[in-house]
């Protein structure tokens, strides 16, 4: 027994062996912090600390100058900058706005005021061109859509080197996509001969066309104008004309295919803005003149003009008492920009409400071109309305718009580029 007890308690022995001698882990000696000088050598490394002092020397700078620039008109903070030579101040600008004070604040450099994104379409047209210059001098940015029907690149050429202008050959017929702030929807042919001689496309153009550009507004959120015309009174039975008046219009004669198609282009418009809530505007446009105009595109001023120029005789239709009246062309755009930035959808007749007989207008014709000039009567065409005179005051009120160059003004600027192009013309053919 007492050598079994000796056995066991010899085994327990050699069991209790010491966690050191059996154990190969031992546990690493803790590191004395050495957080500080890493971080300073950091700081000294690659220049990072000439780096910082820059840093808040430009900072100091800053808020230094600011109180003084704060005192002073954009133009003495300006002069102040740049004599300074510090880059990194902001610049000054004067806003108003609108209470009759102006306030100063600060706008980064660089950063001007957001151009608009427009479409015009038939853009390359009498009245759309024009427009496109109103636009692009102001400092928008600019998209022609146009299918050069009636439309010239001629009237554009001008504007080709321009970064903000772009031109696309395109048929309103057939939807296009883009990203544009605000559509001014211009595209058809206005004149009789040219809305004649397709009436199918012409119809097509103000019922299609129409609708795919209100489709784009829609999905782009943009803002749409329509250019609609005085032919949807007809041949009006209410003289002068108010934007209440429903018309009389031949809904099957040779002209319907634009008196129609334009009232059916009104009744998209509407329905898109009270079902899909499209900002839609809708303007009315009466008898337009002025430089850009087709030679021969059948309208009175432009066959009057050329007529004379050509030593040719003035051809009136019937009897020479019917009625029109004659707006100039810059008066007419800045009705229609003026529409487009109003908050009233319309429709709003833009015409100038001065009233001349085809006799009468032949007579200033002469006065301005040549007194020699003779008239050629001819029968008067189908549903030739008898009177047009718009009523503005619709206009006058909400737009603060009125036409401001009366005929015997506009009409020798006009005059002068008509004879350019005839000449050219004739010296094209080589007369």
């Amino acid at each position: 027994m007492k050598q079994l007890h000796k056995q066991m308690s010899s085994k327990r022995d050699d069991d209790t062996i010491p966690m050191s001698q059996s154990s190969p882990y031992s546990p690493k000696a803790l590191k004395h912090p050495r957080s500080l000088p890493r971080s300073l050598n950091y700081l000294f490394r690659e220049q990072r600390l000439l780096f910082i002092l820059v840093g808040i020397l430009i900072g100091s700078t800053f808020f230094i100058l600011q109180p003084s620039l704060s005192r002073l008109s954009p133009a003495e903070s300006t002069s102040l900058i740049t004599t300074r030579s510090v880059s990194s101040s902001p610049s000054r600008m004067s806003f108003n706005y609108g209470g009759g004070g102006s306030k100063t604040g600060r706008v980064p450099v660089g950063i001007g005021p957001r151009r608009l994104r427009i479409v015009v379409t038939g853009g390359a047209g009498f009245v759309g061109s024009h427009l496109v210059d109103k636009l692009i001098g102001r400092g928008d940015e600019v998209i022609v859509i146009d299918n050069f029907f009636t439309g010239r690149k001629e009237n554009l050429v001008h504007l080709f080197s321009n970064p903000r202008f772009e031109l696309i050959r395109h048929d309103v017929v057939e939807p296009i996509l883009l990203e544009v702030d605000q559509i001014y929807h211009l595209a058809c042919p206005a004149s009789p001969v040219h809305y004649k001689y397709n009436p199918v496309k012409t119809i097509k153009t103000n019922v299609m066309g129409t609708l795919n550009m209100l489709g784009l507004a829609k999905r782009v959120g943009a803002r749409f104008l329509l250019t609609s015309t005085s032919e949807v009174y007809g041949d009006p039975l209410e003289h002068p004309q108010k934007e209440t008046y429903w018309g009389n219009v031949n809904p099957i004669g040779e002209r319907s295919c634009y008196d129609e198609g334009k009232r059916t282009a009104e009744t998209l418009a509407m329905d898109y803005h009270r079902g899909a809530g499209v900002e839609v505007r809708i303007a009315r446009i009466f008898n337009t003149y002025g430089p850009r105009m087709c030679l021969d595109d059948g309208r009175v001023v432009s066959n009057f003009v050329a007529q004379t120029i050509r030593k040719h005789p003035m051809t009136v239709y019937g009897d020479g008492k019917q009625t029109r009246s004659f707006q100039y062309v810059s008066d007419l755009v800045d009705g229609l920009v003026a529409l487009m930035e109003n908050d009233h959808v319309g429709p709003f007749n833009l015409g100038n409400p001065g009233e001349f007989t085809m006799l009468e207008l032949a007579e200033v014709v002469k006065e301005v071109i040549d007194s020699s000039a003779t008239i050629e009567f001819r029968p008067n065409t189908a549903d030739d309305p008898h009177k047009r005179k718009p009523d503005i005051s619709k206009a006058k009120e909400l737009l603060n718009w009125e036409p401001k160059i009366s005929l015997r003004d506009g009409l020798p600027r006009m005059v002068s580029d008509f004879r350019n192009r005839i000449l050219n013309e004739d010296e094209g053919k080589g007369l």
